[in-house]
């Protein structure tokens, strides 16, 4: 099975309340962004969206520009029902992060956010082509909001590995062009009731 394959069963097999990283309410990414008072023309990239309750506040707090990412058509075709009309005011894109075909053309944005993708990367192939990507699209003076697994946190997600970080990790592989504004400790309590320690960063591009 191939990995788009793992993660569009994964989101037919389960509803999405179901799913380990499901968030009612999208904090701290809110209020992170909330912080950044961004126009509500700001490009908005969000990477592996899945079928994330984020879009939805999103398009609440009037953001016109939004563009979402994922490997599983399965999952955004759930998100595109989810929002119902409003899925109008959204730039869809089913493609692989680490091997891009359609992102390549992707407008140069101002807020590049993920909380779903990186730390499944644990091969350095895959890792520098995910922030070769990033680099290319996150504008001067533009945002980047990265949460991952944190240290000391979960080995596995949906069955597959992951690499843990902390800051300074991301902050390396983001290199001295982004400065780390925010970082901050969030547990996430999945469905289970089982604790989900993440690490959230957030850099400006210099």
């Amino acid at each position: 099975m191939n990995i788009k394959e793992h993660w569009d069963n994964s989101y037919t097999n389960k509803s999405p309340q179901e799913l380990g990283w499901y968030e009612n309410v999208p904090e701290p990414s809110m209020g992170l962004i909330r912080s950044l008072k961004l126009s509500p023309y700001a490009e908005i990239f969000s990477v592996g969206t899945g079928a994330s309750t984020l879009i939805e506040h999103l398009l609440e707090d009037g953001f016109q520009n939004i563009t979402v990412n994922d490997i599983s058509s399965v999952a955004l075709d759930l998100l595109r029902k989810e929002l119902g009309k409003e899925e109008c005011n959204v730039e869809w894109i089913t493609d692989d992060i680490v091997a891009p075909t359609k992102l390549k053309d992707l407008t140069p944005i101002d807020l590049w956010h993920d909380r779903a993708v990186l730390h499944f990367f644990t091969e350095e192939r895959d890792q520098l082509a995910y922030f070769n990507l990033l680099k290319s699209k996150v504008k001067p003076k533009g945002y980047v909001i990265i949460a991952t697994f944190a240290k000391g946190g979960a080995e596995k997600c949906s069955g597959l590995p992951i690499l843990q970080y902390d800051q300074d990790m991301i902050a390396q592989r983001l290199g001295f062009d982004f400065e780390l504004k925010q970082a901050l400790n969030f547990t996430h309590i999945n469905p289970k009731g089982e604790d989900r320690p993440y690490i959230y960063t957030l850099f400006q591009r210099r």
